[in-house]
Order: structure tokens, then sequence, then C-alpha cells
């Protein structure tokens, strides 16, 4: 082979080693770890990547989801509990994204599943099918319910009155059907009061572990870390005497929600005892605490004596 042949093999041979080498660097640095991908920086907490939006209720808001009702900033898609529309395929749908200030209201609402259709079946959690939930961004204003069912899957909150302001709507289930049939979900959308005083927030109050409420101290004890499962025990007295005289409601001795500071993430802490039908309770429950968030926790405790439901509310820090 001449000198001018063996050159040209040469360069063309150096041309394509020059090409595989950029095809392989290419593939490397797709395939590194550069942190989040497009997909879950884009993509709405517990939604997957081009889900689809879900059926719209009649009257519901055209634009769909509030920006509002996505995580704050700063909250990694996904992780925290109950600040979504959707999740897992089940989207809750809202009449309305307005109320009125100082007047009760009653809130329709709808949960769809995978299918886009309504969802008309649901298991009964602590004998509900359905847990609704309100409170005021400043974790002001709390209200539990438990609304009612029509035929065509539309639920009615009958909510008391607000104040003006913006308010998180947590809707808690469990589906009897579908892909997530026997997954308890959280999910949430904000509304907001029109009115004076509307921008202004009450200081959140700073951790404590005692409250007071109808005569009844709440005492609150342990000390929960974020991430990981715990226990809280907590104990009541009237007069400074055990209050042992607590009811059942919602088949234990007391219910305990709490929310966090900031972005309003929603935690149920569940009892670790069910309560005997015509027993009576207290002074001391304990619960099983997992906060998924260091930080400032706003906790409402709901319990029964003599027929009437007492709600007290305190602030606990997880480190």
């Amino acid at each position: 082979m001449s000198l001018p042949t063996r050159t040209r093999h040469r360069a063309l041979a150096l041309a394509a080693l020059s090409l595989t080498l950029a095809a392989c660097g290419s593939d490397a640095m797709s395939g590194m770890d550069h942190g989040a991908s497009p997909a879950a920086a884009t993509s709405p907490a517990g939604t997957a990547p081009g889900g689809h939006q879900g059926h719209r209720m009649p009257g519901a808001d055209a634009a769909g989801t509030p920006a509002s009702d996505a995580p704050a900033a700063g909250t990694p898609a996904g992780t925290a509990p109950g600040l979504s529309a959707e999740r897992n395929g089940y989207r809750l749908t809202g009449a309305t994204g307005t109320l009125t200030a100082g007047a009760p209201a009653e809130y329709r609402f709808a949960v769809t599943g995978p299918d886009g259709k309504p969802v008309t079946a649901f298991l009964t959690d602590q004998t509900k099918r359905m847990h609704f939930y309100a409170i005021r961004s400043d974790l002001t204003g709390f209200q539990h319910l438990h609304p009612e069912m029509a035929a065509d899957g539309t639920w009615t909150a009958p909510l008391a009155a607000l104040t003006a302001g913006t308010w998180r709507l947590y809707a808690s289930f469990v589906p009897d059907s579908g892909a997530g049939r026997g997954t308890g979900l959280v999910l949430s959308r904000t509304v907001t009061v029109p009115g004076e005083g509307a921008a202004a927030a009450a200081e959140l109050p700073a951790p404590t572990g005692t409250a007071t409420v109808d005569g009844y101290t709440v005492t609150v004890a342990g000390t929960p870390v974020a991430g990981k499962a715990g226990e809280l025990e907590v104990t009541v007295s009237k007069d400074g005497k055990p209050a042992t005289d607590l009811q059942p409601y919602l088949e234990t001795f007391a219910h305990l929600t709490a929310f966090h500071a900031g972005d309003q993430a929603f935690a149920h802490l569940h009892p670790e005892a069910k309560a005997e039908a015509g027993g009576a309770g207290g002074p001391t429950l304990a619960f099983h605490a997992e906060l998924p968030a260091a930080g400032d926790w706003r906790l409402f405790l709901q319990f029964q004596t003599g027929g009437q439901l007492h709600t007290v509310g305190l602030t606990l820090r997880a480190g």
C-alpha cells in the first residue's frame, strides 16, 4: 500500500474513533445522576408525567388546580402529604374556588378515579367513608367534618362560617374500587374567602405540651423525630384530677390531626387502641406519631365527654 493510501486510511480510522468516543460520552452524560429528572421537577406532586387531569364537576373551575394547590416552594414533589389535588390518578375536584366570609357554606366536591369518572365506592375508615378538614393558611379555624355523598359521587361538606383569607380543604378517604382500592389517600384544594383582614395572619402559638379547653387540661408527652415512627402520650385531666369519662368518638377515645407550619402538610396521628362501644376511657391515651417533616406542627385533639365534642389545639415541634 502506498504512503498516501495508508495516510488516508489512518485519517478515516481516526475520524471513526472520534465519532465513537463522542457517542459514548453523550450516553455516559445522559446516564449520570444530576439530581431530579426534568419530569420529576415539573410534574405536580403525586402526578405521573403525562397523566390526565381527571373529570371536572359541573361548575368546577375551568383552569383546573390552582397553583396554590401544589406543594409550597422548596417542598419536593410527592413528599408533602395532603398538598396535592391529585395522587395516584385520583383527583379532588371542587365546584368553587371562592366562599363567602362570615356565613356557613355547603362546599361540594367529588373524587375522580384513574378512569376519570367520579368514585362512588369508599371503604369505612374510623366509622366514616369521608373525613373532611378545613384550616386557614395560618393554621387557625380548624374544622373536621363528615360530609354526605349523593348517588352521582358528589359530596357536600357543611362548613361553619369562615374568616376572610386562604383556606385549604382536605379530603381523607380509602377507595373501594379501581387501582387504588384499599389505599388511604389525602387530597386537598385551596379556596379564597374575600373580605377585610384576608391578608392578616395570626401568629403561631409557641410549642408547648399543655393546652386547655372547656375546663379540661390536655398534656402531650413525647418528642417526635421527622420521618421516624414514634409515640405520643396524651393525658386528659379536669380540675386537677384524671379524666376517666372520655366517650368513644370515631372508634377511639380521641382523634388527633396535625398540620405543618408553613406549607400545611397533613398528618393523621393514629390511636394505638380502639374504644369499646359504651365504655369509658382516659386519662392517658397513646398515639402512633410519624410526622414527615421537621419544624412546628399544629395539633388538634378531639375527644368527647357527656355527649359534647371538645377540640383543643397546641403546637409541637418535630426534630
